[in-house]
């Protein structure tokens, strides 16, 4: 079990963490029963005291308060830390900056073919898609970042998907009317592939390498 002196730093990082308008805090604040209404931005505009965000610390960890927390921190008996294993890469996530979260899933999902596999915020302001393993992950932004320089550069990829029939997920996609970057074509280096641009300007390019 972790120790009070953690629980405490919890509570601190959530104040630094409403200060600075990270909209993450908005599903933690809403684990209070009282405030499961407010939208992100009311949980942002609103105070938060200390005693507040170790009350959010305390039900997280599955206390009814913070005094119960406490009383049972300071009894538990102190876990000696796992000897450190040597890094290991699992995994890599594009992450896309889209200006509506929900509008960009649906893209994805009526069109691609992907599942949605989570929306965060209320209203959303980050979300994740995935189709056959391959996931990306969507972040909300004001503006594209990168769609009048995709526009500019014709070989600017945010992402590149590697799929086993390029040419089977081409006609998929054409039939539902997606826009393509590039449609498919082979390429010097051996590759075949297509570039399709969703609705903010980001280009993802979809490739079956020679083999």
């Amino acid at each position: 079990m972790p120790t009070l002196d953690t629980y405490r730093k919890q509570a601190k990082l959530l104040l630094r963490w409403h200060r600075e308008g990270d909209y993450s805090i908005g599903e933690r604040v809403r684990t209070l029963e009282r405030f499961k209404s407010l939208t992100d931005r009311e949980v942002l505009a609103m105070k938060l005291p200390l005693t507040l965000a170790q009350e959010i610390v305390a039900i997280e960890a599955g206390h009814k308060s913070w005094a119960e927390l406490k009383a049972v921190a300071v009894d538990a008996p102190k876990v000696p830390t796992a000897s450190p294993e040597p890094p290991v890469m699992m995994n890599v996530v594009p992450i896309l900056f889209v200006r509506d979260v929900t509008a960009s899933a649906a893209f994805f999902g009526d069109r691609l073919g992907f599942l949605v596999d989570f929306l965060h915020g209320a209203p959303p302001f980050y979300g994740a898609v995935s189709r056959d393993g391959i996931c990306l992950h969507l972040r909300l932004v004001h503006q594209p970042f990168f769609s009048a320089a995709a526009a500019r550069e014709k070989a600017l990829i945010l992402a590149s998907i590697e799929v086993s029939n390029v040419q089977g997920l081409f006609e998929e996609f054409k039939a539902k009317g997606v826009e393509f970057a590039q449609p498919l074509a082979k390429q010097a280096w051996g590759g075949t592939d297509f570039h399709v641009r969703d609705p903010d300007g980001n280009v993802i390019s979809f490739v079956a390498f020679k083999s």
